[in-house]
């Protein structure tokens, strides 16, 4: 769906922000996860935006905002980074639509200020401790020499996507090079790298924890196609009965980048009930 976004830079801790915006009244901040950044949710923001201000954020490493090398990128970093920047845009409460790492990202700091939190939706995330096979073997790639530098570079970032759909069909080559295009460097692959590695296992425990007591309306929406995440299927339901709350939807012959295969589809799905 076509949207009047605008393109804005904000500093927090130092560290300079690009976030795309659309649209007014209650806000929705969007999460993208690895590797990817608010280009992802370029064909879904326009749903949202239709009655909410829906801004997304590309999280420190990721896109068009800062990579820093000395950054932890661990759960109380993007926490910080994430206060620093509601209170940058005079943002008290929100609601969340969070993906892949940007799942535990926001979670993490809303199970910590549940309060602040208005609505939660979950798109094939990260959730709980003990993650799949699929997940460690990923850690492990970011952490090794040769194969590290192999999954960062434009052909590791090309078969990520292809991996995370199930139609490679989806995939346009502008697509693809909006997703290669902020890791042209080294550098700014390095720290995709540690922004891959820099959730500590003790955040999840705390997420575990800490989720049953979110009172607030719950989406969880995923792709049953999803090959990243094998386990997404598990994770939902154990997140619904966590949260009793929680409506859950499949998305039938759709993989993990679902915002990729069925934008409109999800942009309905979301914008229904962010605006309920």
């Amino acid at each position: 769906m076509e949207a009047d976004v605008s393109s804005h830079y904000v500093n927090v801790e130092g560290i300079r922000l690009h976030y795309l915006e659309s649209g007014s009244g209650d806000p929705v901040l969007l999460l993208h996860g690895w590797p990817t950044s608010s280009f992802l949710w370029r064909n879904v923001i326009g749903h949202v935006a239709q009655k909410s201000r829906a801004i997304a954020l590309d999280l420190p490493g990721f896109g068009a905002s800062d990579k820093p090398l000395d950054a932890s990128y661990s759960f109380r970093f993007h926490s910080r980074v994430l206060d620093g920047f509601l209170s940058a845009l005079n943002i008290d409460e929100t609601s969340l639509v969070v993906h892949d790492l940007g799942g535990p990202v926001g979670l993490y700091w809303a199970c910590h200020q549940p309060e602040r939190l208005r609505k939660l939706v979950l798109l094939n995330t990260l959730v709980y401790p003990n993650p799949s096979l699929a997940v460690v073997l990923f850690v492990a790639a970011c952490r090794l020499p040769g194969l590290r530098a192999l999954l960062t570079g434009p052909w590791g970032l090309r078969t990520v996507m292809r991996v995370g759909v199930s139609d490679p069909g989806v995939l346009t080559e502008e697509m693809i090079r909006g997703v290669q295009a902020p890791f042209q460097t080294w550098e700014a692959r390095r720290a995709l790298l540690k922004a891959g590695y820099g959730l500590n296992p003790k955040g999840f425990k705390e997420i575990a924890r800490l989720l049953p007591a979110l009172r607030v309306p719950v989406l969880a929406a995923y792709g049953e196609k999803d090959r990243i995440l094998p386990d997404v299927a598990k994770t939902m339901r154990r997140v619904a009965q966590d949260l009793p709350q929680t409506e859950v939807t499949a998305i039938a012959d759709c993989g993990h980048f679902l915002q990729e295969e069925r934008p409109d589809q999800v942009g309905r799905i979301l914008a229904d009930f962010l605006s309920r």
